[in-house]
């Protein structure tokens, strides 16, 4: 049973970080575009790789950008265990 939650939560992580790496920088690159025009180095690809050489280059900013969805699941599952109770 330990070794099933471990796979799950292994998987529900890759998904979520390659939705990090992959998915958010486009929304990105869409919200902006709308906003505020275009991206002034380049298309959505230069946006991406930027966000991807910040990640690898430890920035803050883009780790947060990347983990988000990650963290956002974890924050969900704490607001839920601390919201409904186990017997419920």
């Amino acid at each position: 049973m330990q070794a099933t939650n471990w796979k799950r939560e292994l998987t529900i992580a890759s998904a979520l970080l390659a939705g990090g790496l992959f998915v958010i920088p486009v929304g990105v690159y869409l919200v902006g575009q709308r906003l505020f025009g275009e991206y002034g180095d380049g298309g959505v690809l230069t946006l991406a790789e930027r966000i991807w050489g910040d990640f690898l280059t430890l920035r803050p900013a883009a780790w947060i950008l990347v983990l988000g969805p990650y963290l956002t699941v974890h924050l969900l599952r704490a607001i839920r265990r601390l919201w409904w109770p186990k017997n419920v």
